[in-house]
């Protein structure tokens, strides 16, 4: 059996700052319901499909259950394509979100000293490459006034 310490690792977050818009087509591996009595949430293992920058990559993150934070659960799963007719009648099955695909924006967050992958909003896999062409100019433009300050210097 293998255990896995983040604490062990350097902290590498250049690779999120990297990638335009923070965004990320990602399919969903695993996914664990956690039971807190303040702070319900499901933990979602995502498998990163494109850019190229992260293929194959794991990316966790949190999805809250808690009265104010069902708004986010809700919009993951309708832009992931969860089955229309259990989310009418409010069932999340784990089983039915394994092998959804859709877009994740993600960002790093530290609390407590521990960083942590914040799961900022989400698209349908259909929307990746319009989305992913908008952040394109953003990337093109950074590396432009990078390219204009190292000459300047």
């Amino acid at each position: 059996m293998t255990h896995y310490f983040s604490r062990l690792r350097p902290d590498d977050q250049s690779i999120i700052s990297a990638l335009p818009g923070g965004l990320v087509l990602a399919r969903v591996i695993r996914v664990r319901y956690h039971w807190h009595r303040q702070k319900p949430y499901y933990e979602v293992l995502f498998f990163a499909i494109d850019p190229q920058l992260v293929r194959g990559c794991h990316i966790t993150g949190r999805l809250y259950c808690t009265d104010k934070a069902l708004w986010k659960l809700n919009w993951f799963l309708r832009d992931f394509g969860y089955d229309s007719e259990l989310l009418e009648r409010g069932q999340v099955d784990d089983r039915a979100l394994t092998g959804l695909e859709g877009v994740l924006k993600i960002s790093y967050a530290t609390l407590r000293g521990l960083s942590v992958i914040n799961l900022d909003a989400f698209a349908p896999a259909s929307s990746w490459r319009e989305l992913s062409a908008e952040g394109e100019p953003e990337v093109k433009k950074e590396k432009q006034r990078d390219t204009r300050r190292q000459k300047a210097s």
